[in-house]
């Protein structure tokens, strides 16, 4: 991403790596910029500068060390005579950019949204899996192979499988909307993971991640032509797996396999219990931690827990806190006692009560300008209004699909519900349309909301993303979501069936909101009664209602 400003020009500059003069973003030239993807980072042979090297120059000794062996034997030199004349470089002398060239032409002018005036480079030409014939097959299985000792530079570009995966990876980049350097980057990367391939081995994640990753090239995209081969095994820890073992750190033995297995039948389910989404497993396991530390300190096993604990512990609870971690502690046992880990549930006829959830309140004026100021792009403009006008959850926005818009009838389907299309959030749908035209011409990804990560690929942005501008506000998305659904009720009336007709809320949910709505606006009553409590006049009565419509009518 250049350090520029939309819209800004950078003047002509000189790159930062081989001082050329030129018209470029950013700090490095091109050629400069592709040198430095692909070699380490140190101090060099011949000007002492800390930049990329290659055999331990950087790119300028090396245009150097050209010139002088290109002027004495008057013809494009080869790598061999160039890297013979690197130690004699004792001078440099200083060019515009792109006048070092392999074919000794100078570029051809650079045309808008392309690339440079020579012909496109034709597309590679169809390619099947190769095959396989008589092999060796091995003797004792497939041993591990390190790709990190593989040179770019060795690569077997007349590999048959090498032609294949680049056949499949054109397809991919057309159906997809892959850039110049995407494609550039994968094409790099199959040619180093294919060297030496032969019919029957296996590509592992594990091997070819971290080599990969050290030449800043495309992991994602090159396992997914390696997946349409069906050389790839993706044998990577889930990060579920490392996340379990951290939480369960600390614990006794004999607590620890008990809460593994009992975490794990949430995750896959079992014989008589669904499986449980991630978030509610986080949770679950979150909450039964700090009591399970507790009698770690004591115990070896979860059916040494008598009643007694469980009711000291949660005593030092208040709140949700208490309400939480009791529900996930009977989640634990009544499992432990279902398959005969316990003799009896410590948990059982402990109450856990009915949540009491406060009154939820209205936003101010004043953090929802904060909130539309923070909002300085088409996308996070239109996450805003999804937000606030539609009352959309962060994962409903992330899942919208471009069907899912009917422009020509001002329609929007949010999580299945068809709502309609109001000015603003037309506007501001037809303006981020426009941009996601303009800014990925050739993307595939049916989604509405897209980035620079998930426009190559089809898959939906994350709720990080989705939610990241609204972070740190008082107004965030999900009480703007909050706020439209009780203004709701306070307009219409604090009414659950209507709530849950407009919003697809379930009953308790719609009944919560229809309850503060109805508090609100018994507050906004005893606001506008006379203070000393006598009976209001005619005129006094006339400014209270004039204040209850304009508490339930707000925008």
């Amino acid at each position: 991403m250049s350090r520029y400003p939309q819209g800004y020009r950078k003047p002509t500059d000189s790159c930062d790596g081989c001082l050329a003069w030129g018209d470029f973003s950013g700090r490095l030239c091109p050629a400069c910029y592709m040198f430095g993807r692909s070699h380490a980072t140190a101090v060099c042979a011949g000007c002492r500068r800390v930049q990329p090297l290659k055999w331990d120059f950087c790119r300028l000794c090396w245009c150097q060390a050209r010139l002088a062996a290109e002027a004495a034997a008057d013809r494009l030199a080869a790598e061999a005579d160039v890297r013979a004349r690197l130690d004699a470089v004792r001078h440099h002398q200083l060019f515009f950019m792109g006048m070092h060239h392999r074919n000794g032409s100078a570029p051809a002018p650079r045309r808008r949204g392309g690339r440079r005036g020579a012909p496109r480079k034709p597309p590679p030409a169809l390619a099947w899996r190769p095959n396989a014939g008589w092999r060796q097959l091995p003797l004792f299985g497939q041993v591990a192979r390190d790709y990190g000792r593989l040179d770019p530079a060795d690569a077997d570009l007349d590999s048959p499988w090498l032609a294949w995966a680049k056949y499949l990876a054109h397809r991919l980049a057309e159906a997809r909307g892959w850039g110049r350097g995407i494609r550039f980057a994968v094409n790099r990367g199959l040619a180093l993971v294919l060297t030496g391939y032969v019919e029957g081995d296996v590509i592992r994640h594990t091997e070819i991640f971290a080599p990969l990753r050290a030449l800043d090239l495309r992991v994602g995209h090159v396992v997914t032509v390696l997946e349409e081969m069906g050389v790839f095994e993706d044998d990577s820890e889930p990060s579920f797996e490392g996340w379990l073992t951290e939480r369960l750190e600390g614990l006794a033995p004999g607590i620890r396999s008990e809460a593994e297995r009992w975490t794990r039948v949430l995750r896959d389910g079992g014989p008589r219990s669904l499986p449980r989404r991630e978030g509610t497993i986080w949770l679950y396991l979150n909450r039964v931690r700090p009591a399970l530390l507790e009698w770690s300190n004591r115990y070896d096993h979860l059916r040494e827990v008598t009643r007694d604990d469980v009711v000291a512990y949660v005593k030092t609870l208040h709140g949700h806190q208490r309400h939480d971690q009791l529900v996930a502690l009977r989640s634990l046992f009544t499992w432990a006692k279902r398959n005969g880990l316990i003799f009896r549930n410590p948990t059982s006829r402990i109450k856990v009560g009915q949540y009491e959830y406060g009154v939820l309140q209205r936003l101010v004026p004043t953090q929802v300008d904060q909130a539309v100021a923070a909002a300085t792009t088409p996308a996070t403009r239109l996450i805003l209004a999804l937000a606030a006008v539609h009352a959309a959850r962060v994962a409903q926005i992330g899942t919208l699909m471009l069907d899912d818009i009917d422009l020509g009838n001002r329609r929007l389907t949010v999580a299945g519900r068809v709502r309609p299309l109001d000015d603003l959030t037309m506007k501001l749908l037809l303006d981020w349309l426009e941009h996601r035209r303009n800014r990925w011409p050739n993307t595939a990804n049916l989604h509405l909301l897209i980035n620079n990560q998930t426009a190559t690929k089809t898959s939906r942005a994350s709720n990080h993303w989705i939610s990241a501008s609204m972070r740190g506000q008082d107004a965030t998305l999900e009480r703007l979501r909050v706020d439209r659904q009780l203004e709701e009720a306070l307009t219409h009336g604090p009414d659950p069936l209507h709530l849950a007709e407009v919003f697809g809320l379930d009953e308790k949910t719609a009944m919560r909101y229809a309850d503060s709505a109805r508090a609100l606006l018994q507050q906004t009553a005893d606001h506008s009664a006379s203070p000393s409590g006598k009976e209001l006049g005619p005129d006094q009565r006339d400014l209270k209602n004039d204040g209850h419509a304009d508490s339930t009518g707000m925008a």
